[in-house]
């Protein structure tokens, strides 16, 4: 039996680098340089942050909530002021006092 061995072409080149290589510049590659924020900047966001976290859990930004939601669902109808949302929900926590301690 003469069997010929398959001829094994040559591979194509590989976009990716070899393992081991440089790796080419962000720009060669498609990707943005990503500008690193100054402490200040740094300072500022995780500030920001910090404060709409605490606000959130305080239950501050309630009524702000109220009012994305009222515009949403019922756009025909005027929302609360602010005094009367307030009132309204002291109103009702204090009849229905659930998850507080006082």
């Amino acid at each position: 039996m003469n069997r010929k061995s398959p001829t094994t072409a040559a591979a194509p080149p590989s976009s990716e680098p070899s393992p081991g290589a440089p790796l080419p510049p962000a720009a060669a590659q498609g990707v943005r340089p990503v500008r690193s924020a100054s402490p200040w900047e740094r300072l500022t966001r995780g500030a920001e942050s910090l404060r709409r976290g605490i606000r959130g859990v305080l239950g501050a930004d309630a009524y702000e909530k109220y009012l994305e939601f009222h515009a949403a669902h019922h756009p025909d109808h005027e929302p609360l002021s602010e005094a009367e949302f307030w009132r309204d929900r002291t109103d009702r926590q204090d009849r229905n006092p659930q998850g507080r301690c006082c």
